[in-house]
């Protein structure tokens, strides 16, 4: 049942940051085939770069051809319904906010499945929530949100320390997953609303 949990995360993400990548493209009327390579981008690249430091390889996706097929599926499901999306920006931060979580909670189990500690965990959830909207952002000659003001890093470490607080607590290891990527999705959100930031380094 854990398994299939995890699993169930994992296509979740992947989706929700392809997506997110779909609308992204989108905002820069990038070509279908240009739309598809950023839909990829940013749902693996995050997790490609967490299994090359653990060196879990060859890398996930390349062991599971399932991944090009729920890309591809996200992608054309992202493309089919963009006339009736009126706020792409929207979207995109609906998305890219779930797909966080999701991530995030991924990579934190992928590091203690090795014994990693904690500390250690959180850091790979935050690569593998992040590292994907970095070089989906890059791309598309974007500045990456992780490199500016905004809450988007932070929100996965907060996220992770929720995790690894809660699970000494509840014995349910679903519903601290859940609770982190509420968290994780909450605080990305309600930042934005309210636009939060992290106090910005100017040279004096």
């Amino acid at each position: 049942m854990g398994l299939k949990f995890l699993g169930l995360i994992d296509i979740l993400g992947t989706v929700s940051f392809a997506i997110s990548g779909v609308y992204a493209a989108m905002q820069k009327k990038l070509d279908a085939f240009g739309v598809l390579v950023i839909a990829f981008v940013t749902a693996l690249g995050g997790g490609t770069l967490r299994d090359m430091m653990i060196g879990d390889l060859p890398v996930q996706w390349m062991r599971n051809a399932d991944y090009a097929i729920i890309i591809s599926l996200a992608t054309g499901i992202g493309i089919l319904f963009q006339k009736t999306i009126r706020n792409l920006q929207k979207t995109l931060l609906v998305f890219d906010s779930l797909g966080l979580g999701f991530f995030t909670v991924l990579g934190i189990q992928k590091g203690l499945s090795f014994q990693l500690d904690p500390v250690i965990c959180i850091a790979l959830g935050t690569i593998t929530g992040c590292f994907g909207g970095v070089l989906r952002d890059i791309a598309l000659t974007n500045i990456p949100l992780i490199f500016q003001k905004e809450i988007y890093a932070t929100a996965c470490i907060l996220g992770g320390c929720v995790y690894m607080i809660l699970i000494h607590f509840i014995s349910d290891t679903h519903v601290v997953e859940l609770m982190s990527i509420l968290t994780i999705f909450l605080i990305r959100l309600l930042a934005v609303r309210f636009k939060l930031t992290l106090p910005a380094i100017y040279r004096s």
